[in-house]
């Protein structure tokens, strides 16, 4: 399974009486491939994997899989309420052909460091697919201690860590333990440039629903040491993503999906969509960084 570089967690296009887009769907697939992107990331948080049903998230995961085509890497987020209906999503992963996945700690329960190990440990067991962490405390309401990512990193298919903390104090503690054989991944859209500096060559983003081809960019320049061009595309790019972190991130990146002729529609309930006022303000800022 190949990490390096930049990887889209897709959004899940909507069509305005509210079904799954798949159509809208393979179409940015189609888009990000050719825009020099490593790979997909189905059904992760900015796919709204919590609004969808049971054969909609397949529909999903079939969809993106099959438009892939082993072309670039694919990954199914397998998050869940429960570690058994975690185990579920892996199984189902593995049988439509993906060759990873990408897993966080079950949100709302809270579970102390030994729940955390035992949840991830229990799913490595269940799968021979490879694992990405995901740390997300905003969302979760808990941290993967960076003792138990080290822990979890000892067995052979957990691979590497999504770091979306928004801490770089603790991302640079991760990339300074130098974990044998683990990645540790951008998962902050606007520290990217600071992953970069450090050594870091995956970068999963959200923002990547707007910027696959200059995201892609900035990894290969940071890979190659051209700096200058790294700061110039993150220049460019950072109001946008200063915009999308500061909230309504998977209304943004869906209305970000325009820059390539895609319409993604809108978010589910609970999120609501954007206001006029609001999405007129967002599409200038794109239409400033287009000029």
């Amino acid at each position: 399974m190949n990490i390096q570089g930049v990887l889209v967690p897709i959004v899940t296009p909507f069509t305005a009486d509210d079904r799954v887009n798949a159509d809208a769907l393979r179409q940015l697939v189609e888009r990000f491939v050719e825009a020099g992107v490593a790979g997909i990331v189905a059904c992760g948080t900015t796919g709204e994997y919590y609004a969808l049903d049971d054969e909609e998230r397949e529909l999903v995961l079939r969809t993106v899989v099959e438009t892939t085509k082993g072309r670039v890497t694919a990954i199914a987020g397998i998050n869940a309420l429960s570690t058994p209906e975690s185990i579920q999503h892996a199984r189902r992963a593995q049988a439509l052909g993906y060759d990873g996945l990408m897993l966080a700690t079950p949100p709302y329960s809270l579970p102390e460091q030994a729940g955390i190990l035992a949840h991830f440990r229990t799913v490595a067991a269940a799968t021979p697919l490879p694992i990405i962490l995901y740390d997300f405390p905003q969302r979760v309401g808990v941290q993967i201690a960076v003792e138990t990512v080290v822990e979890l990193a000892k067995i052979p298919n957990i691979v590497g860590i999504k770091e979306s903390s928004g801490n770089f104090n603790r991302a640079l503690h991760l990339i300074q333990a130098r974990i044998p054989d683990f990645q540790i991944i951008s998962g902050s859209d606007d520290m990217a440039a600071d992953f970069l500096f450090w050594g870091v060559r995956c970068w999963i983003s959200g923002g990547a629903n707007v910027f696959p081809g200059e995201q892609a960019r900035m990894v290969k320049a940071a890979a190659d040491g051209r700096w200058d061009e790294v700061r110039s595309l993150m220049n460019g790019m950072y109001p946008v993503i200063q915009a999308m972190e500061s909230g309504d991130y998977n209304q943004k990146a869906k209305l970000g999906c325009r820059r390539h002729g895609v319409e993604a529609g809108t978010v589910r309930l609970p999120l609501a969509p954007l206001s006029d006022e609001a999405a007129q303000e967002f599409l200038a800022m794109l239409d400033a960084y287009q000029a």
